[in-house]
């Protein structure tokens, strides 16, 4: 019988998938839909939630009603506001002092001001910067302006980022008073005012925010101040609520103040000493989040893209800080999300973590659960839904990233076996760009001692046997004389291509794992003609990857003996380059122990001098080689390069420590008394009368 007529081609192909895609898309359609829908219900169930009656001493908010209005500056009060805001972000004042003085100006001018700058588009950030300045007095009293409207405020467009910037700067003020009282707690003392502590402040603002936490952590705005508050409570580093973006959205206007980074910054990335009411404050802001939420809400929450961060947050702290009690406690975050003791599959649980795998918003809590979860609930997670899944979820964009922790937790028998199951996926992961997962399982290998052989063999599989055609196809380095690439390198300063640094850094992890994995950037390296050195010495990424190999503490003294003298014709040309002139400041660290290489590339850059001199890149090579010792001091030169690489002392300073370790004075002139003593020509009579009579 003749066979039915189908075309073939890619054509075809891209036709078939069109119309697949057609026909599925109204359920996945309708399944998204479902989707939000339940969402928007917990929302809405959780603002209708707030209208309950007084309770605690406060009316509750209606998170659906209107938020107050404070009034509007008057145009002059715009004027000057603003233009206080440019004086402070150009911070061009002469001492300190004049800075204080005019804070103090603005503050007073500010003056029952505070809630109409805090909610104004224009002038909310100027408020920001006197919140960056400001002593810890005046952040109290700015803190106590808003006492009794941070519900309001923390769900303003413009006003929660002051709330945030306000908590941010008080947290230090807090461990403070607990090592020692402030200069404010000592005048009040004096002055008979009430003092309130900054601690006692915070709690205030936990009271006043408690019964709406539920609706907050949904809001567009108060979600952000919400976390920033965990994260002061907890007493984790201040620098995770400035760059992390579990707590920041990517369009944050980071508002500074000019040549103030680095005070601003300071103490940011080390852990504070809280109160114990803070974790007491902690515990009930994880209760009231959760409270009235059963376990089909929280669920549905954990896809919602405001939520989702909130809940990473509090469930990360429960588990950190509860430790195993939550997993007792039937109300905790934990249980409501996971009520199965037995993660078999099949079950309602496995149900769910499989959703989130492959979800872009709830693989990030995942993340959270396989990091932070005891190792028995990690065990049986592992067995029931990641166990012999890894290689199809590693191939996955989304999924990679949890397949990424899981690795982080796996024991040496574990991630032998993963070892096996990722192996053969090696070369699809490299044409996805999957290479986290990659490099993940590089240094797991590493840390456990585990035998990375079956990674090498895929490696070699993906990107071919010729180890120099190898190497350049991992890095992308183009075989193109560099001269021929002067439009193609500005290019590449400019921007960086982010599947070159995918290599570069593939190749760096490789590199820092002893054993067949480093051989297949060594011999690469050693097998490269010296044109192809050169420019892998001058791209922007693949330079790396060249000073790794040759600064590498464990790198073995023959393989720097072989290829440091190929550079030697070629010196001058590579320290006047933008990027190459970091690799032959890398040579002076590779040439430790080679004494004979250190002088012939000191030579060499020797007789180069003007052309180095006349190079912004060549003159800080001509520093880092210390070649004006060089040329001036060779045998001090010299024994700094056979020892250690700091600078040696000269002869006058070394006279200078003996004189004074006799207790000499004043070294240069007794040293000249001494020489002058020594000779019989020269001597110095010490009585002149004696002189006469002997005459």
């Amino acid at each position: 019988m003749p066979k039915e007529h189908r075309k073939r081609g890619r054509r075809e192909e891209k036709k078939r998938k069109r119309e697949e895609e057609d026909y599925w898309e109204p359920f996945k359609r309708q399944k998204y839909l479902e989707a939000e829908e339940d969402v928007e219900r917990v929302v809405q169930e959780l603002a209708r939630g707030q209208r309950a009656e007084h309770e605690g001493g406060y009316t509750q908010y209606d998170g659906l009603g209107e938020l107050p209005y404070y009034g509007v500056l008057g145009e002059d009060e715009q004027e000057y506001f603003k233009r206080a805001d440019s004086m402070l972000e150009l911070n061009q004042f002469t001492d300190p002092e004049e800075r204080d003085l005019f804070l103090t100006n603005v503050y007073k001018e500010a003056n029952s001001k505070e809630l109409k700058i805090a909610n104004s588009q224009s002038c909310s950030r100027l408020l920001e910067r006197l919140i960056l300045l400001s002593t810890p007095g005046q952040l109290k009293a700015l803190f106590q302006k808003f006492n009794g409207h941070f519900l309001h405020l923390v769900q303003h467009r413009f006003a929660s980022h002051c709330c945030e910037t306000l908590f941010l700067k008080a947290a230090p003020t807090v461990t403070q008073e607990l090592v020692a009282p402030l200069e404010e707690m000592k005048e009040d003392a004096g002055s008979g005012d009430v003092y309130v502590s900054m601690e006692n402040l915070f709690l205030y603002t936990i009271n006043e925010l408690e019964g709406n936490l539920g609706y907050l952590m949904t809001d567009q705005f108060a979600s952000h101040p919400l976390r920033v508050l965990l994260v002061v409570l907890s007493g984790m580093p201040l620098a995770t609520a400035d760059s992390t973006s579990l707590l920041q959205s990517k369009k944050k206007e980071h508002v500074s103040i000019t040549s103030g980074k680095a005070a601003h910054n300071e103490g940011m990335n080390e852990s504070r000493t809280v109160p114990d009411s803070f974790y007491a404050a902690v515990d009930k802001m994880i209760a009231g989040t959760v409270a009235g939420l059963d376990q089909s809400n929280l669920r549905a929450l954990a896809m919602h893209h405001i939520a989702n961060p909130v809940l990473q947050l509090l469930l990360e702290l429960e588990l950190t800080m509860s430790g195993k009690q939550c997993f007792k406690d039937p109300k905790s975050l934990f249980r409501k999300l996971l009520p199965d003791d037995s993660l078999e599959e099949g079950t309602e649980t496995t149900s769910f973590i499989n959703g989130l795998i492959y979800d872009t918003i709830g693989s990030r809590l995942l993340e959270v659960i396989v990091t932070h979860a005891p190792g028995n609930i990690f065990k049986a997670l592992y067995r029931s839904s990641f166990g012999e899944k890894l290689g199809t979820l590693a191939k996955n964009e989304i999924a990679a990233f949890v397949v990424i922790r899981i690795i982080e937790r796996l024991n040496k028998e574990e991630l032998q076996s993963a070892v096996d199951q990722l192996s053969p996926h090696i070369e699809t992961l490299i044409k996805r760009s999957r290479t986290s997962v990659i490099k993940t399982l590089i240094r797991r290998c590493r840390i456990r001692q585990t035998d990375t052989q079956p990674i090498s063999a895929a490696l070699v599989k993906a990107f071919g046997e010729e180890p120099s055609e190898r190497l350049m196809t991992m890095l992308k380095v183009s075989a193109q004389p560099a001269d021929d690439m002067a439009e193609d390198r500005r290019k590449q300063l400019d921007a960086q291509d982010s599947t070159k640094a995918h290599g570069s850094l593939l190749a760096q992890c490789m590199l820092d794992s002893p054993g067949p994995l480093r051989e297949l950037i060594t011999d690469g390296l050693l097998a490269m003609e010296t044109p192809m050195l050169l420019n892998m010495a001058k791209d922007r990424t693949a330079s790396r990857v060249l000073q790794n190999a040759l600064t590498c503490s464990e790198q073995s003294q023959k393989f720097r003996r072989v290829l440091i003298p190929r550079f030697y014709s070629h010196i001058a040309n590579l320290a006047v380059d933008a990027v190459a002139s970091h690799v032959v400041d890398s040579l002076w660290y590779a040439s430790e122990g080679l004494i004979f290489i250190r002088e012939k590339i000191a030579e060499k850059l020797a007789q180069n001098e003007f052309q180095l001199r006349t190079s912004i890149p060549g003159r800080a090579v001509w520093r880092n080689w210390k070649m004006d010792v060089y040329k001036t001091r060779r045998k001090e030169w010299l024994n700094n390069a056979k020892g250690a690489d700091g600078p040696t002392k000269t002869s006058i300073e070394l006279a200078r420590e003996r004189f004074a370790a006799n207790g000499s004075t004043c070294p240069q002139k007794s040293s000249k008394l001494k020489v002058r003593n020594a000779s019989g020509a020269n001597r110095i009579p010490q009585n002149p009368s004696a002189v006469q009579g002997e005459s």
